[in-house]
């Protein structure tokens, strides 16, 4: 079926959705976990996403500076742009030291005074450390987000469930990068023998289900009101 053409006005100039794209990238590669499989889905994704006048800096890292004077001095769009650049943040159920560091200045440049960002703090990952554990014990070592107190993350999810979307754009990339069920967790051989075991993203991440609910309330905009067909998405 083809895909209706949203004739929805955006409160974004297609500029500011240019950027906050390159944004969520930029986030996305900081702590260099992403393989070249996942590089191409977001390549791609951001290739049908963007305009074509966009296409040739699609990829490009984006500055504090440049991000801020894009997006402009409006604290209800900087807030939204922070909610999804803390969302691909911990998509993969870690939050490193690097995603940390590019959110502050990001919040920083944006002008934005954040206590989200320091309780996000309580949940950061030591890749240092957890190398040496895998080394120390490569037959049982596992993937796991270190867990704070259930109470800590309370503020943030809140945070996270106040996203509001109200562009065609961005919703149809999130709905493309969220995926629609919980991966499947797997194990990693090498040379027969398992080195590492993942959990499922649902339980690896405490933060999966305001992922989830994110891609909700994307697809519901495009349905409900853009008039576009979603089944795609499924």
């Amino acid at each position: 079926m083809t895909q209706m053409t949203s004739t929805t006005q955006s409160p974004y100039t297609d500029e500011q959705i240019s950027v906050w794209l390159r944004g969520l990238l930029t986030i996305a590669w900081s702590d260099g976990h992403f393989d070249l499989e996942e590089q191409n889905l977001i390549s791609a994704l951001t290739q049908q996403t963007l305009s074509a006048t966009d296409k040739s800096t699609a990829l490009e890292p984006v500055s504090s500076e440049e991000l801020a004077i894009a997006l402009g001095r409006d604290p209800r769009t900087a807030e939204n742009f922070l909610r999804t650049a803390v969302m691909v943040a911990v998509a993969d159920g870690a939050y490193s030291f690097c995603e940390d560091e590019l959110l502050q200045n990001y919040c920083h440049a944006l002008g934005l005074r954040l206590e989200i960002l320091e309780v996000l703090r309580s949940t950061l990952c030591d890749p240092a450390a957890e190398q040496q554990t895998a080394e120390a014990t490569p037959s049982t070592s596992e993937l796991n987000l270190p867990q704070p107190h259930p109470d800590v993350l309370h503020p943030v999810k809140d945070w996270l469930d106040q996203m509001e979307i109200h562009d065609p754009k961005l919703a149809r990339f999130l709905c493309k990068l969220i995926p629609s069920q919980c991966p499947f967790e797997r194990d990693i051989n090498l040379f027969g023998r398992k080195v590492a075991h993942i959990p499922p993203l649902c339980k690896l991440n405490p933060l999966y289900e305001q992922l989830v609910s994110l891609r909700f309330r994307a697809l519901s905009y495009l349905a409900d009101e853009c008039g576009e067909d979603v089944s795609s998405y499924s």
